[in-house]
């Protein structure tokens, strides 16, 4: 039977260019998008995701008047294009330009189609030579998707291959093309790709059990292997994973997610779940790092709070949801930072999925640190917009994509950068983020999970220790840290914060702390403001531990704040000085993929003001023996 399409050339231009900006709005590959696709019915597409798709579609073909809202189904929006692009014609108004597909190969074609689905850029946007991340905003993550899916395209076995290193999709495609030449000039599902009479070639599957053994007998698989695993059982990657995860933990060295048995202070008791017993630890691991957690005036105000108020409340803040407690927190909050207004939310992670998906549209741009918090990469994704993202710290490339998107486009632009970056321990050039932002016409927001109650005179972050109050537009953070509770929040202009509690679905489609936290939230800005030495005595420890691991040879990078990255970088060698850490009593984060990208595991330290001098002197000594063992430092 004829494709109805096929059979009007105008028609089958318009109905391949709307498939396309639906298929990289929905991650729907292109074959499950039929003319007769219902958009709610078949397709899940809610009113939200329309509008997004109309405006998109509107844009592709260039069309000066707005679509209707009507269409139910891709062959109406197909029809409601052609109507428009004829009105257009008859106005007189400048056809939509061709656009380059760079489908130049069946390789390039594969790897262009895989970043729409794994982008939702529309085919226009993908320029074959734009940067994966300067850019494009593809990161390591979503580059392993766009891999993973090519090669499934071009019907390649095996393991995805590990192409990293290309920074553009012409340079992917390259690379794919000389890992398989075969394809090179042959259609995907032909016979070099996919077998002699082979119409769609096999899903590539990674093996379900065969572990990745070499010659010494070690497993080289990480995490990233397992991402990306296809199959038609949706948990076949799981029985993969737990099998990786087991030997992992047999050999203690996956030591994650252990319960606490006592109170976290400069020592824990942990149930060592491996082993099967009870162990105490010097804990370096925990990010109270003004003690609050323990402090009992934060401590009895949650039990106060709720005794008065009950373990919970029982609706969202709009519903039933808010107590006194809650507008009290966010005055003292705004108060603390110095700022107008504040908003709180369930949660840190939820506190940027919020703010950027409120704020940042499918035309707007988000320009990002390349090392920031995976809950602004995650709020990225959620808001749709174009993501450009800048190397770490790297002011001259920054201003470089600022520049290249001024240009490029209409719509607003956000730089979101961490205060603190988690894993490594140092601190943002926000002078230099705020005078790019200025000079570009772009805001700011500062994620200040790890700065708040660390960094500035006060501890209230990393604006007040540049002295750049009420220069950064929006400042954000966790209350899971140092203020010893639970939620996230924002503060920044009224009217800002306002819209964000009306268009931050994780905050009106979610409950929010209950009242017990939010009180001891309170007390713990109270003791805060009375008990300035905390700070100095954390500050005391972080110069005394850092100086005792770099005159041992450690490499901490540029770490400015309380988190002291021990950097390894064989995933293998830092997994096993964790183990060693572990074995001599002291707790610390082994980090490693996704944590860190590959190549760049660490051990990952906390210091906080409770540490006494015979902790930090005792950690030094177990640093230095573990690293000796394991072969990170030299045996003297």
């Amino acid at each position: 039977m004829t494709n109805p399409v096929s059979t009007h050339p105008d028609t089958a231009r318009v109905h391949d260019g709307v498939v396309e900006v639906i298929a990289a709005r929905t991650l729907y590959d292109v074959g499950h998008l039929r003319p007769e696709s219902h958009f709610e019915a078949d397709l899940g597409i809610d009113s939200v995701i329309m509008e997004s798709v109309l405006l998109s579609v509107r844009e592709h073909f260039a069309l000066s008047a707005e679509l209707p809202a009507g269409p139910a189904t891709i062959g109406e929006l197909v029809d409601a294009v052609r109507a428009a692009l004829a009105a257009d014609a008859g106005s007189g108004a400048p056809a939509p330009a061709a656009t380059d597909t760079g489908a130049a190969d069946p390789v390039t074609e594969a790897v262009v189609a895989a970043a729409m689905r794994q982008t939702q850029y529309q085919r226009h946007q993908l320029a074959l030579d734009a940067d994966l991340e300067g850019e494009l905003g593809v990161d390591s993550v979503v580059l392993t998707s766009v891999v993973a899916e090519a090669t499934e395209r071009l019907g390649l076995t095996g393991p995805a291959p590990d192409l990293a290193g290309a920074t553009t999709l012409r340079a992917l495609a390259d690379a794919l093309r000389a890992c398989a030449p075969a394809v090179r000039n042959t259609a995907p599902g032909a016979e070099a790709a996919g077998g002699a009479g082979t119409d769609t070639p096999e899903p590539r599957r990674a093996p379900d059990s065969a572990p990745g053994a070499g010659p010494d007998g070690w497993d080289h698989r990480s995490m990233k292997d397992f991402t990306e695993q296809r199959d038609p059982d949706l948990f076949a990657k799981t029985r993969s994973f737990a099998g990786y995860l087991r030997s992992r933990e047999k050999d203690r060295l996956y030591w994650y997610g252990m319960p606490l048995h006592s109170k976290c202070g400069n020592r824990a008791v942990i149930f060592d779940e491996l082993e099967g017993r009870k162990r105490e630890f010097l804990m370096f691991a925990s990010n109270n790092y003004l003690g609050l957690a323990n402090h009992p005036g934060v401590i009895e105000a949650v039990v106060d709070a709720t005794r008065t108020y009950g373990a919970t409340h029982t609706g969202s803040r709009f519903i039933g949801g808010t107590n006194m407690l809650h507008k009290e927190l966010e005055r003292r909050l705004a108060a603390f930072k110095q700022r107008p207004a504040c908003i709180v939310y369930p949660g840190g992670y939820s506190a940027n999925l919020g703010a950027i998906s409120a704020l940042v549209k499918s035309y707007d741009t988000l320009v990002v640190d390349r090392l920031n918090h995976m809950s602004i990469v995650d709020g990225a994704r959620l808001s749709g917009a174009v993501r450009k993202i800048y190397r770490h710290n790297d002011m001259a490339d920054l201003e470089r994509i600022l520049s290249r998107s001024a240009e490029q486009g209409t719509g607003g632009r956000l730089i979101v950068a961490d205060g603190v970056f988690s894993m490594h321990g140092d601190v943002c050039d926000l002078p230099e983020i705020v005078r790019l932002a200025k000079e570009y016409d772009a805001r700011v927001m500062i994620d200040d999970a790890h700065s708040t109650g660390v960094l500035g005179v006060r501890g209230s972050g990393t604006a007040e220790h540049f002295g750049l109050k009420g220069e950064v537009d929006l400042e954000l953070g966790t209350m899971s840290k140092t203020l010893a509770g639970m939620g996230g929040f924002v503060v920044g202009e009224e009217e800002v914060v306002e819209y964000l509690r009306y268009y931050s679905n994780s905050y009106v489609f979610a409950a929010n702390i209950p009242a017990g936290v939010a009180a001891g939230l309170i007390a713990a800005i109270d003791v805060i403001e009375a008990e300035p030495e905390r700070l100095k005595r954390l500050w005391t420890n972080i110069g005394t531990l850092r100086g005792r691991l770099l005159e041992a040879g450690f490499d901490l990078e540029h770490s400015e704040s309380a988190i002291l990255p021990i950097v390894i970088g064989d995933e293998r060698r830092a997994m096993e000085m964790g183990r060693a850490v572990r074995a001599r009593s002291l707790f610390c984060q082994t980090v490693v993929y996704p944590g860190v990208p590959l190549g760049d595991a660490r051990l990952r330290v906390s210091v906080t003001c409770e540490h006494t001098p015979q902790d930090l002197d005792l950690a030094a000594e177990i640093f230095v023996d573990a690293a000796r063992e394991t072969g990170v430092l030299p045996t003297p």
